[in-house]
């Protein structure tokens, strides 16, 4: 039975699915700083075209230059809110740290041996070996350093890498963009470039609304995260929370990062329980109401996507590609959301769906 016109466009559209699928599972390691060079570039090129329609008119590669250049000061900002965290934090840590290991000693060892345990904690090694590298020189820092990448330190040298990789593959996408979407379009067949440019279209304005609804989340975050640790007499409370809010960006990492930091802190300040309380009250609730609320409702909504689809995109595209599966999961999602209220508006307009005397 010959395929109609309608058919034919569905398995090729299928076929190429299938083929970027394979695609990332295959070399999704290897596309992470491609990924997150698309992404800033997706969202920085409208910049670049502002600046472009400036007059006078500046040259192409310094409009580049200067959007590419405020994103990353924009993320070296981001970055520089643990100054003052680290800063305070080590000496506290090299401080309290002989305190902290006795009052742990105090209380565990007795537990141990309630229970029959001839374990103890040799608290006296720990101490002198924990404030012998934390009174260490930078030197000292640095030797197990460098000595740990020479023996294969290959995860430090892949981050390492794609730290640089990444402002470099952002200069070259933002400066050629528009070269690229052209070839891309002149592959597609002239009777089908109305519904291709209808179809970019839609997903160009879903995609805005999601990068909208995403910057909204972390802004909301911020503030959430910074009141209530403030709420719980944290005294690093603005630069953590702040800091998390906006690190939620990077799925998983930047939340576990924030909360680590949150936790030592509190750790060191009240010396007590009262720090794994405030990090389970504050950052439980703000995991909730991110995953629950926020995200579903200021991103999900802005793009037409249940919450539910929300939580399972993130869940699925994470399993299936790994960290760059959670990077593109609601982009992605987007795309394939106007991709199938497309085909259900065909479908509904079908002979298949009314019937041949329709």
């Amino acid at each position: 039975m010959p395929l109609n016109l309608s058919t034919k466009r569905l398995t090729i559209l299928a076929v190429i699915a299938v083929l970027v699928s394979v695609f990332l599972w295959v070399l999704g390691p290897v596309l992470v700083p491609f990924a997150v060079a698309a992404v800033l570039a997706y969202a920085l090129h409208p910049a670049v075209l502002r600046l472009k329609k400036l007059s006078p008119p500046m040259p192409d590669v310094l409009c580049v230059l200067l959007v590419e250049m405020l994103a990353l000061l924009l993320v070296v900002g981001v970055l520089l809110l643990l100054v003052p965290i680290l800063t305070k934090e080590i000496p506290l840590l090299q401080q309290q740290l002989p305190a902290l290991l006795d009052q742990l000693a105090a209380n565990l060892n007795p537990k141990l041996a309630q229970y029959g345990w001839s374990l103890t904690l040799d608290v006296g090694s720990l101490k002198a070996q924990l404030i012998k590298y934390l009174s260490a020189n930078r030197e000292d820092w640095m030797d197990p350093l460098v000595s740990s990448l020479k023996m294969g330190g290959s995860f430090a040298l892949a981050a390492l890498g794609n730290l640089i990789l990444i402002p470099v593959v952002l200069f070259y996408l933002l400066n050629d963009w528009d070269r690229w979407v052209s070839q891309v379009v002149a592959w597609v067949p002239p009777k089908w470039r109305p519904a291709y440019d209808g179809f970019i279209n839609e997903c160009d304005a879903v995609l805005g609304q999601y990068l909208r609804g995403q910057i909204l989340v972390m802004l909301a975050l911020s503030v959430f995260y910074a009141i209530g640790l403030m709420l719980f007499g944290l005294d690093l409370a603005l630069p953590i929370g702040v800091f998390t809010g906006l690190a939620v960006c990077v799925p998983y990492l930047g939340f576990g990062l924030g909360m680590m930091l949150a936790l030592l802190a509190g750790l060191l300040q009240f010396a007590s329980l009262k720090a794994l309380l405030m990090v389970a009250v504050v950052y439980g609730a703000g995991q909730l109401m991110e995953g629950f609320w926020l995200t579903p409702k200021w991103v999900g909504e802005r793009i037409g996507l249940h919450p539910l689809a929300v939580i399972f995109a993130l869940l699925a595209l994470g399993q299936l590609f790994g960290f760059v599966g959670v990077l593109v999961a609601l982009p992605a999602s987007a795309v394939i959301l106007v991709a199938l209220r497309r085909l259900r508006n065909q479908y509904f307009s079908s002979s298949l769906y009314q019937g041949p005397d329709a």
